[in-house]
């Protein structure tokens, strides 16, 4: 787990979710929204992508709504045949029988 701190409150926050062998899945990249704009996510992965204990690895992966500027810059770019991932989403399981989390 990665933080972004500003005045030592944490502002940011990306995890990398891996095996230390071959793969490596970012997630829960977020920067609280009066932050936003001023570099820091960019910051935030100049980090993680050069973090020694993530070198070496074959495959790097992500999902993103909007973000595909910024993880391209990293050398992300869309799955080259999405036909051959699959996946399992269970929808609202965040969400309690009253619909609150």
């Amino acid at each position: 787990c990665f933080g972004v701190y500003k005045d030592g409150k944490q502002v940011g926050f990306a995890r990398w979710v891996t095996d230390r062998a071959t793969f490596a899945y970012l997630c829960d990249v977020y920067i609280l929204s009066d932050y936003r704009g001023l570099g820091l996510s960019k910051k935030l992965m100049s980090l993680m992508m050069f973090h020694p204990d993530l070198q070496g690895l074959r495959t790097y992966c992500l999902a993103t709504l909007d973000a595909h500027q910024l993880y391209a810059q990293f050398g992300f770019k869309t799955v080259k045949d999405p036909e051959k991932l699959m996946e399992i989403r269970i929808q609202d399981i965040y969400i309690n029988e009253k619909g609150k989390m």
